[in-house]
């Protein structure tokens, strides 16, 4: 993924407002992110960690999301999880349940799509092994690293059509 400008991402936001777009916290190391290494940005809100956003590129334009963490979901700490993204096997609570408004009328009347996903949303730098999940022995897969960026990108395209329809 090549480096995202401030202004673009915030314009690329589907399910809020405007002015929504403009007040996001936008990651403070944006310009040293490894872009090299990212499929799509994805962060949490460290001054609001029920929030994360997710900006990644389809076809010739730039799609944005927001996500909250949904409350009251209770989950095991001594199970493993797997990201519905990456594929990413997590131990305890490296997987978390988020949750993105609809675009249009029916994310204003408060409908919403979500997905378990690395809690962190740094699905690219899992892939990769840039990142440890913490699970003392990894899922191994037969398919090549293309493939499973392949896979991680086409069920994100499945989540965002799920945003906007």
């Amino acid at each position: 993924m090549e480096p995202l400008a401030e202004k673009d991402i915030r314009a690329s936001f589907i399910n809020c407002s405007k002015g929504e777009a403009k007040r996001i916290d936008l990651p403070r190391d944006l310009a040293d992110r490894p872009w090299e290494h990212l499929d799509f940005l994805g962060w949490r809100d460290p001054g609001a960690p029920d929030r994360g956003y997710l900006v990644v590129q389809r076809g010739d334009r730039l799609t944005g999301i927001t996500l909250r963490a949904a409350q009251g979901v209770r989950r095991s700490f001594t199970k493993t999880t797997v990201c519905s993204l990456c594929l990413t096997g997590h131990p305890g609570s490296g997987v978390a349940l988020l949750a993105a408004p609809r675009a249009g009328v029916a994310g204003r009347q408060g409908n919403t799509v979500g997905a378990y996903v690395c809690a962190d949303l740094a699905c690219s730098l899992y892939l990769r092994g840039r990142r440890e999940t913490g699970l003392a022995l990894r899922y191994e897969e037969t398919l090549t690293l293309d493939e499973r960026i392949h896979r991680t990108l086409t069920n994100l395209d499945h989540f965002l059509t799920k945003i906007l329809v």
